[in-house]
């Protein structure tokens, strides 16, 4: 599997982005997928991950519940991560990864995902 992440760039504090993930060559319903992300000097960090195990669920850091959302488009095979009232503290590299979808996010491994290139979020006045 393949993925391309997008959307990133610079937004002033208490705005939106929208970041995307394409699944390329194989069906987005086939994985558990997940978004993270890295400030410069700091652990990679999970913001929110969907599973279709069990029926699915989703699940965010603390950091982003209540601002973030993640919803999958099967028809486009893309996931996306929508981010509302940003904060300068959200500023980090953003990636997509995936693992297959027999496991559930709390069983989501890096090391065994395949993981998209990151997308730079800037939020600075």
């Amino acid at each position: 599997v393949q993925l391309q992440a997008s959307g990133g760039g610079l937004v002033q504090p208490g705005g939106s982005l929208r970041l995307s993930c394409a699944v390329l060559k194989f069906n987005v319903d086939d994985y558990t997928i997940a978004w993270f992300r890295q400030a410069p000097g700091k652990k990679r960090e999970r913001v929110s991950c969907d599973t279709l195990v069990g029926g699915g669920s989703t699940d965010y850091a603390t950091s982003v519940k209540g601002r973030f959302t993640l919803s999958r488009d099967s028809a486009k095979h893309t996931v996306y991560l929508q981010m509302n009232r940003l904060k300068p503290e959200d500023t980090a590299i953003y990636y997509c990864a995936a693992i297959p979808r027999h496991y559930h996010c709390e069983e989501f491994s890096t090391d065994r995902a395949t993981w998209g290139r990151g997308t730079q979020v800037t939020v600075s006045s």
